[in-house]
């Protein structure tokens, strides 16, 4: 049996090895090979004497809310909003506007204070949207709730974009 050293290793030449069991009466021979190491310390003692240091990770600093573009952005919400829920008027009856005032209260506050942009998105104004229409026994909250959220996850990351393209220049 032939060796050839390779590194730290001893790379042995395969042996034929019958199988276990013949099929159909025909050998099967399949090849066996072993690996062995020349030295047992694979790892120096000094690379697990110390805990690997960490390297402090940077923050990311999402740039703080627009008042202009969260103000602009409030009324196409607040436009947008009233022209999709008028198809259900049936819902929100005599209460339609109302409904729309509350969300976009609550749109309103939420990108003057915590929008900075792609990334910042929250899931949690949408939430308090419906649980105030609720609280105010006003009909159609889970309709008005899932409308708002449709529309800003599908227009205000891209509209900040704009503006902020259109800012640069």
């Amino acid at each position: 049996m032939a060796s050839a050293p390779l590194g730290n290793l001893i790379f042995r030449s395969p042996a034929a090895v019958p199988a276990r069991k013949a099929i159909s009466n025909c050998a099967i021979l399949r090849s066996a090979s072993l690996v062995l190491p020349r030295s047992l310390h694979f790892f120096s003692r000094e690379t697990f004497s110390r805990p690997p240091k960490a390297t402090p990770s940077q923050k990311y600093v999402y740039p703080d809310p627009i008042p202009k573009f969260a103000s602009a952005e409030t009324q196409k919400f607040k436009a947008e909003l009233l022209k999709k829920l008028s198809k259900e008027k049936e819902s929100f009856g005599n209460d339609l506007q109302t409904v729309v005032n509350v969300c976009a209260e609550i749109f309103s506050e939420f990108l003057h204070k915590d929008y900075g942009g792609p990334g910042t998105f929250l899931i949690e104004p949408f939430t308090d949207m419906m649980v105030a229409l609720k609280e105010k026994n006003l009909p159609g909250a889970p309709l008005a709730a899932r409308a708002s959220l449709l529309w800003a996850q599908n227009y205000v990351d891209e509209d900040w974009e704009d503006w902020n393209s259109i800012s640069d220049k």
